[in-house]
């Protein structure tokens, strides 16, 4: 950065040259002339051209120091005319303080969310190599047991045979979610929106899910009275996405010989869907983040349930497509409602 001791100089410099001009002329009015009304004019003329030429030179100097400044702390390019004129219409006029106060917050908040960026990264890399971790070391096992003579074994053979097919299920599964995660962030997927019954697409998943939920000897039902169709207009098979993720989630977590209750309500436009369970609910600590990827409320627990981690967050980034959104309510030993709307349809 330049100094400003050569520019103060000039400045003074033409200040003294100005004032010397000044008592040059009023002598010289003095010696020249005996009208008072001709000195006056010509002493105050004098004045007021020295007053503004200063002014200029000096205003000229402080925008020239601090117009570098506000570009560095608004990001405003030269060649954008009218923040130019902002930056160069009254230059003594900037509130400094409020303008490097404002640049420090915002600078303070990019560097906290590319701290809790770099957070999640860690984060989503290490819940990854985990959640593969499992199934491949769990092949590489079974595998080598067979190698190792277990496939002349008829007792475990075919046992190890069907659980290293349910490992490689497992891994294909967490691929595939983590590509339909990639797609819906991205933008990549395009929602093929329809009209369709969303009582008929929720009688569908019961009936998918009834046997995980008759091992559990879980209830699933409406909670509210159905007496007709209940149009909606949404992607059906993302839709259909939406309510196997949290069923399959509201039973795996009720609490056997509990229920799962799905319930509509009217909102103008829109159509509230809700599910419930009755089951062990979450901790309030853990509720802002049920909807990261690979987050677990009960890590020992989840992992025993199966699945890949990705339903919760696959869900929120299917419903935020639509342009819709979803909340959840829990309370420990009391269940969990998880609630979303959709637009409504057309009969």
């Amino acid at each position: 950065m330049k100094s400003l001791r050569p520019q103060l100089f000039a400045m003074w410099l033409a200040l003294s040259v100005a004032s010397i001009v000044t008592i040059v002329v009023f002598i010289l009015s003095i010696i020249s002339s005996n009208s008072l009304w001709h000195y006056l004019v010509i002493f105050f003329t004098t004045l007021l051209v020295t007053f503004f030429v200063s002014i200029f030179f000096f205003s000229t100097v402080i925008e020239n120091r601090l117009k570098p400044i506000f570009k560095i702390i608004r990001d405003v390019p030269v060649k954008e005319k009218k923040k130019a004129r902002e930056i160069s219409g009254s230059p003594i006029n900037f509130d400094v303080n409020a303008e490097v106060s404002k640049w420090a917050n915002t600078k303070q908040e990019e560097i906290k969310r590319l701290k809790d960026l770099e957070r999640y990264r860690k984060e989503f890399v290490g819940n990854v190599s985990h959640e593969l971790k499992t199934p491949i070391f769990n092949i590489q096992g079974y595998i080598l047991t067979l190698i190792e003579g277990g496939i002349d074994d008829p007792r475990i053979n075919l046992l190890y045979l069907k659980r290293t097919v349910k490992s490689i299920d497992r891994m294909i599964s967490i691929v595939e979610d983590l590509e339909s995660i990639t797609k819906l962030e991205s933008g990549e997927l395009t929602l093929k929106m329809e009209h369709f019954n969303m009582v008929k697409l929720v009688e569908d998943v019961f009936e998918i899910e009834h046997m995980i939920a008759l091992e559990r000897k879980i209830k699933l039902r409406f909670s509210t009275k159905i007496d007709k169709p209940i149009m909606v207009y949404a992607d059906k098979k993302r839709m259909m996405e939406v309510m196997s993720n949290l069923v399959v989630n509201a039973i795996k977590y009720g609490k056997k010989g509990g229920t799962v209750d799905v319930g509509f309500f009217d909102m103008n436009d829109q159509l509230m869907v809700e599910v419930k369970d009755n089951g062990i609910g979450i901790d309030k600590e853990h509720l802002p983040r049920i909807f990261e990827r690979f987050y677990r409320a009960d890590k020992h627990r989840s992992r025993e349930e199966g699945g890949t981690g990705l339903g919760l967050a696959i869900v929120k980034h299917i419903i935020e497509a639509h342009e819709q959104t979803i909340n959840v309510k829990s309370q420990i030993d009391v269940g969990t409602t998880f609630n979303f709307t959709v637009q409504k349809g057309k009969n």
